[in-house]
């Protein structure tokens, strides 16, 4: 069925097409996948298990700094809706062995090599100039930053709170209209690498529509870019829509006195996906969300030898159910590693290695600078997700471009690790591909909405 799956979802007649959804053009362009293939997948084998790790108290406690300043326009201020707070939580309600330990392994004690080692490393600080002591104290940390593709939180900063995603669920807020509008517009116009010559296709009907004209010149431009720009700018569409089927199937459709209704708004969802009503941009975001899938799909799969470390581990201070939930997540690795249409990131970056390099450095600071563009958000509701999902597409894209760090992973603890994740890259890894995995489930409920209003 492959494209006719996402026509029929769409009720776009006359377009019935069985080229692969993910049509790409240069070496993505022979991928075997299909949309068929990827629903039953996520549907019927991934969903539930990973919604069941999500709820777990090690991924539902996420330490997020909210109140950083916008760093690239004056924005004083914030959406005064109350569905757009975020109840942070208090002390009591986070597990010691989280807010105690920031890190994913176990407890100092339990690892008296490196403490040794630090003590030698102590002994040897003294006969050190004060300079060459910073120098080592912020060697590591300036080291994963160079590897980073997405700002991380300071969770030492007292402005960092935890918050449980759980209580302050992704869905829609009432935060719309200009101020949303510029937080994408900047990141499609000064982050996806596009001349301002050439003109996007409109985002929604709900702002100024773009002749027919203009959304071709920018597919002929897309089209005429390397793999690894257009891979770029898929995946920034592809978040994009998944957070537009969030806010669609989560949506306000009730607000009285006594009680608040969330559900499936068919109108906003065809809204925003509707071939007829984007101009037909609908089809393009959904398979660009497709394609963001199988990106972070891949990078879960590649990471399984990090996550096998004994060395790591889902640390609340529950001895049994931190077990018990790192079985389930490298259960979900392992799955993820089975699926037959994994994405070939070897693909990318194999030109030139200086200029691969160079490519590689251009897209890390483009997508680092759109993760900073989330401080900007106004909704805090909004700026939380935002910040959680462009952090866990940061991570992935981290883990995808480190394979030869993670396959030299050290069997000993002594030796320094080559690649690295923290608690913070870990909760939104996985949440944000949970994000995604949701939005694939959500089409099929629209699907069968559509269906009944025939």
């Amino acid at each position: 069925m492959k494209l006719v799956v996402l026509v029929l979802l769409l009720q776009v007649s006359g377009c019935a097409d069985s080229r692969c959804f993910c049509q790409l053009t240069g070496d993505l362009d022979d991928c075997t996948c299909d949309v068929e293939t990827i629903d039953g997948f996520n549907n019927n084998q991934l969903f539930s298990k990973l919604q069941t790790l999500l709820e777990s108290d090690y991924f539902r406690f996420y330490k997020v700094n909210l109140n950083k300043a916008c760093p690239f326009w004056s924005s004083s201020s914030h959406c005064g809706l109350k569905d757009c707070a975020v109840k942070p939580c208090s002390p009591n309600e986070v597990p010691e062995g989280i807010r105690s330990h920031n890190k994913y392994s176990a407890e100092d004690k339990e690892q008296p090599v490196k403490c040794e080692l630090a003590e030698n490393l102590g002994a040897v600080d003294i006969s050190l100039s004060k300079e060459t002591r910073e120098a080592l104290l912020n060697w590591s940390k300036h080291d994963d930053q160079a590897e980073r593709f997405c700002v991380v939180d300071d969770e030492e900063s007292p402005d960092s709170q935890y918050v449980d995603l759980l209580l302050n669920p992704e869905r829609f807020t009432g935060y719309r209209g200009p101020e949303a509008w510029q937080i994408w517009n900047s990141i499609y116009e000064e982050n996806c690498f596009k001349p301002y010559t050439i003109k996007r296709p409109v985002l929604s009907n709900l702002f100024h529509s773009s002749p027919g004209s203009e959304s071709n010149t920018f597919y002929s431009w897309l089209e005429g870019q390397c793999v690894e720009k257009r891979a770029f700018y898929r995946l920034i569409s592809g978040l994009h829509s998944s957070i537009n089927i969030h806010l669609s199937a989560r949506y306000l459709l009730e607000d009285s006195w006594f009680q608040k209704k969330w559900g499936h708004n068919v109108s906003e969802f065809r809204q925003r996906f509707d071939s007829e009503l984007t101009d037909g941009e609908g089809p393009k975001r959904l398979r660009n969300l497709y394609f963001l899938f199988l990106i972070e799909l891949r990078a879960l799969a590649k990471a399984l030898p990090f996550f096998q470390q004994p060395s790591f581990r889902l640390f609340t201070g529950r001895p049994e159910e931190d077990r018990r939930h790192k079985e389930l997540l490298l259960h979900i690795l392992q799955l993820a590693r089975s699926f037959p249409l994994a994405f070939d990131e070897t693909s990318l970056f194999a030109g030139d290695e200086k200029e691969a390099a160079k490519l590689k450095e251009d897209i890390r600071l483009a997508f680092l600078n759109i993760s900073r563009i989330m401080d900007c958000v106004g909704c805090f509701k909004c700026r939380l997700w935002g910040k959680l999902q462009t952090q866990g597409l940061g991570t992935s894209l981290k883990i995808l471009f480190s394979g030869r760090e993670i396959e030299a992973l050290p069997t000993s603890s002594v030796q320094r690790p080559s690649f690295q994740l923290s608690r913070q890259e870990v909760v939104s890894l996985l949440n944000a591909f949970g994000r995604v995995s949701t939005s694939i489930r959500e089409l099929k409920n629209f699907r069968s909405l559509l269906a009944e209003e025939g």
